[in-house]
């Protein structure tokens, strides 16, 4: 199933998946988002089979509009929709987790096999590699925040493991739909942090030189 919403801002439309949380494409008008989310399609496969789901999503379905904001006309979604605030059984959220540990690895491989200096953007902008890598652990460790989980900016591999193994556990719980922490619901926090972390893949992944 691939049951999608959309988050409609003034400049910039995203459609994002429900049903297989990170996969998130923007574009100028509902239909281009939705385009940009097939497109994908084969791109986001490499992190369902990374966690060892069958991915045969089918054809997009909107379920949901929601409003975005200036950070969706920025680059990134940020709308919780109303699907969010319904309960999570333990299934989802182990699935969800799956998906997320999943994109995890895809980036420290991506990251490993890129050089460090990417190709810049259309106006000579971007990051390269180490400042990516740390642009998303810092974000992460932000994002963490939101569902209680606070953690110092780790400074080896152990720290940041330590980090997101609080966050995986505690989005793997069954949530009742409410907030966790400061205020993300479960199911939204999942499909934030991994969308993140996906974005980034596919960034430097476009961007090696």
């Amino acid at each position: 199933m691939n049951r999608v919403y959309l988050e409609l801002g003034a400049k910039k439309v995203f459609a994002c998946s429900f049903d297989w949380p990170g996969w998130c494409r923007s574009g100028k008008s509902e239909e281009a988002a939705l385009d940009t989310l097939t497109d994908y399609l084969p791109r986001y496969r490499v992190i369902a089979e990374r966690a060892g789901l069958e991915f045969e999503p089918g054809d997009p379905m909107v379920v949901e509009r929601t409003k975005g904001d200036a950070t969706t006309d920025f680059g990134a979604p940020s709308a919780i929709p109303d699907l969010d605030l319904e309960p999570m059984g333990a299934d989802e959220a182990a699935r969800a987790v799956s998906l997320l540990r999943a994109s995890w690895a895809v980036f420290a491989e991506v990251a490993a096999g890129s050089p460090e200096e990417l190709r810049k953007g259309p106006r000579g902008g971007g990051r390269d590699r180490d400042k990516m890598v740390n642009h998303v652990i810092e974000a992460e460790r932000a994002y963490a925040r939101k569902i209680g989980v606070r953690h110092k900016p780790p400074k080896d591999d152990a720290a940041l493991a330590a980090m997101r193994e609080e966050i995986a556990e505690v989005l793997g719980r069954p949530s009742d739909g409410g907030p966790s922490g400061r205020g993300w619901p479960a199911r939204y926090a999942a499909r934030r942090i991994t969308w993140h972390v996906i974005d980034h893949v596919w960034e430097m992944e476009d961007r090696r030189i």
